[in-house]
C-alpha cells in the first residue's frame, strides 16, 4: 500500500513526484475528498506531481469547520499552494471543485501565478448561472439528490451513521456552491479544457462550451457518454486526456 504523504491540512500527495517538470491540483466535488483522485495520482506519477486539495468538514478533518462559500474555500487553497509554485502548475476540478479551481486560478493570476492550465470537468461556466436550492432541502432531499446524479457509493445513502457523518459537509458545499455568483473580469490567460458527460444534469455541452469565455488562451471541450460522474466510468481516458495536455506545457 502506498503511504499518504501529506503537506498540510489541505494538500494531499499520495505519490510524490520530486522531478516532475509539471504539478497537477485537483479539487474534489460537493461531498468529495482528496482520496477521490487517489488513482489520478498513481496513473501520472512519476509524469506529474498531484496534489489532491482535502476540504475542512470530512474525514480526517470532519472536526474543522465548515467554509460555506467558494471563495472563502479559493482564498484558503490560494495560500496553502504558495509554496508549490516552484514549476508550472495547474489545477483540475470537478462539479464544485471546477468553481473552487477557476476563483483560485483567478487568484493565482493576479498575484502574477498564473496557472498552466485549468481542467473544468463536471460543471457549466461561471457566467452560465441556474438558480438551485439543494442546500436548503431536508437531509432526505439532499440525499435524493446524490442519489439522482449517481456518483455517491449507495452505502452512504442506506446507513444512518455515515449519512450522519457526510451530510453537513454536503450541505455546506451545496451552500457554497449554490450561493456562488461569478463577478465578472479579465478572462484567464491560460489554456481552459472543459469535460462533461453528454447527459449531465448540472451541465450541458452547451452550458461547458461556455468555458471559452473565460479564457483568454486556447480552449477545448471534450464530451464523455455519462452523467455527472461521466469520468468514473471513463477514468482511463480522462487521466489520458490530462496527460498529453500536461505534456505540452513548457
Amino acid at each position: 500500500m502506498t503511504s499518504v504523504q501529506t503537506s498540510d491540512n489541505w494538500l494531499r500527495r499520495f505519490h510524490p513526484a520530486a522531478e516532475a517538470p509539471t504539478r497537477l491540483v485537483c479539487f474534489p466535488h460537493a461531498g468529495g475528498s482528496a482520496a477521490y483522485f487517489h488513482g489520478v495520482s498513481r496513473a501520472l506519477s512519476p509524469a506529474v506531481d498531484v496534489l489532491a486539495v482535502q476540504y475542512p468538514g470530512r474525514q480526517d478533518r470532519r472536526h474543522e469547520p465548515l467554509i460555506d462559500s467558494i471563495d472563502g474555500l479559493a482564498a484558503r487553497v490560494r495560500e496553502e499552494l504558495a509554496p508549490w509554485t516552484d514549476r508550472p502548475l495547474a489545477l483540475f476540478g470537478h462539479s464544485m471543485g471546477a468553481m473552487v479551481a477557476f476563483e483560485v486560478a483567478l487568484r493565482l493570476t493576479a498575484d502574477g501565478a498564473a496557472p498552466s492550465m485549468l481542467f473544468a470537468s463536471g460543471r457549466r461556466a461561471p457566467s452560465r448561472y441556474r438558480e438551485e436550492s439543494v442546500h436548503l432541502h431536508d437531509d432526505a432531499g439532499i440525499m435524493a439528490e446524490l442519489s439522482r446524479l449517481d456518483g455517491t457509493d449507495m452505502q452512504v445513502l442506506t446507513d444512518p451513521e455515515l449519512r450522519e457523518m457526510v451530510l453537513p459537509a454536503l450541505r455546506s458545499d451545496y451552500r457554497a456552491v449554490e450561493t456562488y455568483h461569478y463577478q465578472p473580469g479579465p478572462p484567464l490567460p491560460c489554456p481552459v479544457v472543459a469535460l462533461v458527460g453528454d447527459s449531465d444534469p448540472k451541465a450541458t455541452v452547451d452550458e461547458a462550451r461556455a468555458w471559452g469565455d473565460h479564457t483568454a488562451g486556447p480552449f477545448e471541450l471534450s464530451v464523455f457518454p455519462g452523467g455527472h460522474f461521466y469520468l468514473n466510468a471513463h477514468a482511463e481516458a480522462v487521466t489520458e486526456l490530462v496527460r498529453t495536455r500536461l505534456a505540452t506545457i513548457r
